[in-house]
């Protein structure tokens, strides 16, 4: 099996989930006291100037960080490696030769039709842990009583289990990224004009790949720009048209919908819906609280939203929250085995359950003792499977300006 480690890359991306970074490609004053880390010489009194000031209370900021991100969990298991994913595909129909009787004809009645099934193989695992000391005989001093000591255990235990559920919706999230990335480079010979060579998004729109601002532009012979269309209510309603559509579509027989192009279909109960936030809001704010029966211009029942796809960016810009740069594996690219995908405007994304998971999850602690130095380390570690089904339905809606 293969194993990656990922330390650096969830560190990177945790800086960009927190805002401390702007989107990249992925492969505070005298007023307000900010805290100190150490004590240093303004912390004595000020009439002799050699008393050190007193903690008079000690509060422990142990708020749990709840999962924020889509539940793409799938079960687990305990022994062996490789997931497998089956599914029956459609077969033919042939002639009914019971009402095809010919005199003198033989009927054989004897061939073997085996039945056609589609077999996908997950095997690739990613792992990383987090390593942290605990030393109680040495913070002891610092503490009046057990209740204290233990407060302070907590607090540190609790930001470690915040930390671990960052990265892990961050992982959920690259799961979807990766495969919205997929889908834009099955599609991307649409968005290519013919004599370019650049992918321009905004030049047109796909059944896999749907370019809501390219849609409402052509139904409506407008020119409205992708800055605008979130504040646009005429925008918004045409969007949830389009999604209730997509939720219709998507439960009839087609092979439209999957990158591998089989006969699929998405039952109401395993479609999962995720929208941007931006648009989620603005259908609330700018439609919902306009009309007197919000109830026919809802979208989809059931969706589920995330604040960015990939990060905040440093400002919470729409730029940044609506952007996906990644690389994607490419078994056309002889180079490098992959292709950067970037683009900006991701609205949301409709597809199976069966596309997107996330299984054989694998969260331990493991403990050792050094009596040399009488402290603890704990290693959180967690290892699972993040896969992608190429031959599930999905669909990912966006806005985009087509090249100047």
């Amino acid at each position: 099996m293969k194993v990656e480690q990922i330390y650096s890359i969830i560190n990177d991306i945790t800086d960009e989930i927190l805002g401390e970074t702007a989107i990249v490609k992925e492969d505070l004053s005298n007023v307000v006291d900010i805290g100190k880390s150490i004590f240093d010489a303004t912390s004595v009194d000020n009439y002799v100037n050699k008393l050190l000031d007193r903690i008079g209370r000690m509060v422990f900021v142990n708020q749990i960080y709840s999962k924020k991100m889509p539940d793409i969990l799938m079960d687990s298991w305990e022994y062996g490696s490789i997931a497998c994913k089956i599914s029956a595909n459609l077969m033919d129909a042939q002639i009914n030769e019971s009402w095809d009787l010919q005199a003198g004809e033989t009927y054989n009645q004897d061939i073997f039709y085996q039945p056609s099934v589609n077999v996908s193989f997950f095997n690739h695992k990613v792992t990383f842990e987090i390593p942290c000391s605990f030393g109680e005989m040495q913070v002891k001093e610092s503490f009046n009583s057990l209740t204290e000591l233990n407060s302070f255990f907590s607090m540190i235990q609790t930001g470690i289990e915040n930390s671990m559920t960052i990265k892990l919706d961050s992982l959920i999230m690259r799961t979807i990224n990766n495969m919205i990335g997929q889908t834009l480079l099955k599609d991307a010979a649409a968005f290519t004009p013919a004599g370019e060579t650049d992918v321009d998004y905004g030049s047109a729109s796909t059944l896999r790949a749907v370019n809501l601002l390219k849609l409402y532009n052509t139904a409506f012979d407008t020119n409205l720009a992708a800055a605008d269309a979130l504040t646009t209510p005429a925008f918004i309603r045409y969007a949830a048209y389009i999604l209730k559509l997509y939720k219709g579509y998507l439960t009839n027989m087609s092979t439209k919908f999957n990158i591998d192009g089989l006969e699929r279909f998405t039952e109401v109960d395993n479609l999962r819906t995720v929208l941007l936030g931006d648009l989620a809001a603005a259908h609330e704010v700018y439609l919902e609280s306009d009309v007197y029966h919000d109830d026919m211009v809802r979208l989809p029942e059931g969706y589920q939203v995330v604040p960015f796809w990939q990060g905040s960016g440093v400002a919470y810009d729409f730029d940044s929250k609506s952007t996906i740069h990644i690389d994607v594996a490419d078994a056309a690219n002889e180079l490098t085995g992959k292709t950067e995908i970037e683009i900006t405007g991701v609205l949301g994304v409709m597809f199976s359950k069966y596309a997107c998971g996330v299984n054989q999850f694998n969260r331990r602690v493991t403990t050792h003792y050094n009596a040399k130095a009488e402290f603890y380390n704990n290693y959180y570690k967690t290892d699972a499977n993040y896969w992608n089904a190429l031959d599930e339905d999905f669909v990912v809606f966006f806005i985009a300006d087509p090249a100047a």
